[in-house]
């Protein structure tokens, strides 16, 4: 992998950790919240899910492969 390669992947990873944080603090807004949307919230937990896949993804192309 080269140096851009992984630079952009890393960009991408910074981009997604702060964008699964952010659904964190909405998910906690809105269970928090009277009357809260229990679909929107069930959505964004979905897709804060679909975050935590892909990122774990990325961490495993970024780290090396270690021969045992």
């Amino acid at each position: 992998m080269t140096n851009d390669e992984q630079r952009e992947l890393r960009t991408e990873l910074a981009r997604l950790q702060q964008e699964h944080r952010d659904l964190d603090a909405a998910i906690a807004a809105l269970v928090g919240s009277p009357g809260a949307d229990v679909l929107q919230v069930q959505r964004l937990k979905k897709r804060k899910l679909v975050l935590r896949d892909r990122i774990s993804y990325i961490e495993d192309q970024l780290t090396p492969d270690i021969i045992a």
